[in-house]
């Protein structure tokens, strides 16, 4: 029987989160699932970290002046499972579609910028976390591990993500692309960050770099990038130094081919909505006969990856349990466990 290619559309968010506030955040993500099934749409990305926000306090002062935001921002992080989580689950159910929130994971004492993946039955298909937190985001979050090198198959295709910078890491995409990558989740925070002064930073680099994902990966990008908005200046912005750092705006929210050709047209940085698009994944099978990287494209003998997938936990349990063994008569040898 011959291949069949889903065909469906998808959306991306460009919206500030009610910052530091995760009731309010994950009400309004609701009302954005649901805007966007309301349009037709099977599938919805978020911003990186969008609940509760993205920590901007990190890169304008000390970590002293930092600390009482960081207490707040803990606080109104998200656990895996919890009645916030089973909210956003009820809500992709309710509506038919399926949901990759970018959120601040509270796991324990620490945090992690985390992707969660909802299925369109309401279920957690599972989660990934950023390898490695950029610069001083390691102030505020934990590392992830190799598990989170994972797609997830849905009816519409299969799909991954990644955060950020780690666009700019090539083994991680290559690592990516190996899984068979249909569907990419690229979630960022907002581009308002030293305009002007960083240009790795900014817009022009970091759109590149999505992308370029989707040319070299062969897959469809989808770019999901926040907004700042007065509330988020009004509460981390307490100098004119500081408003110099941090601008208002800095959405530039887009979706790309697996050919890299951008499929939808942008909104103004400073407003807030839903991009959406059209995707054949027919067009993919096009994109891998010109370039396979991970394929015909590629020569193993000469250069590959080496990828540990396994979860990398604290602690480690003896097996089998220290108190299940037998105690060694005296003068006996011991067997090996």
């Amino acid at each position: 029987m011959a291949t069949t290619h889903p065909r469906f559309k998808a959306a991306v968010v460009q919206a500030a989160p009610v910052f530091l506030d995760l009731d309010a955040t994950v009400e309004k993500g609701c009302a954005l699932i649901e805007e966007a099934a309301s349009k037709g749409a099977e599938l919805i990305v978020f911003p990186e970290v969008w609940i509760p926000g993205y920590p901007w306090w990190i890169w304008l002062g000390s970590p002293a002046w930092g600390m009482p935001f960081f207490a707040r921002y803990h606080d109104n992080s998200m656990v895996v499972g919890d009645r916030y989580c089973q909210k956003l689950c009820d809500t992709a159910r309710r509506n038919d579609i399926h949901v990759v929130m970018g959120f601040s994971e509270k796991e324990g004492g620490s945090l992690y910028i985390a992707q969660l993946f909802i299925d369109r039955e309401g279920e957690i298909l599972g989660t990934r976390r950023k390898l490695k937190p950029t610069h001083v985001e390691r102030t505020v979050y934990g590392e992830g591990d190799g598990s989170g090198f994972k797609v997830f198959e849905l009816d519409i295709g299969r799909i991954g993500g990644l955060c950020c910078w780690e666009h700019l890491q090539p083994l991680s995409r290559f690592a990516m692309y190996s899984l068979g990558e249909q569907i990419h989740a690229a979630s960022w925070p907002s581009f308002s960050l030293y305009r002007g002064a960083a240009y790795a930073l900014g817009p022009e680099l970091n759109t590149a770099a999505t992308q370029m994902y989707a040319a070299e990966g062969q897959c469809f990008a989808l770019m999901s990038v926040a907004v700042v908005d007065d509330r988020i200046i009004e509460m981390v912005v307490d100098t004119e130094e500081k408003a110099q750092l941090l601008l208002k705006g800095g959405g530039f929210a887009n979706i790309f081919g697996p050919d890299g050709r951008p499929l939808v047209e942008p909104i103004p940085e400073t407003e807030e909505g839903l991009l959406m698009a059209e995707l054949d994944l027919a067009l993919i099978v096009l994109a891998k006969a010109a370039a396979d990287p991970v394929g015909h494209y590629s020569r193993p003998d000469v250069v590959r990856l080496l990828l540990n997938p396994n979860p990398a936990p604290r602690v480690h349990l003896m097996q089998p349990p220290l108190s299940d063994i037998e105690p060694c008569p005296p003068g006996e040898m011991a067997e090996e466990v």
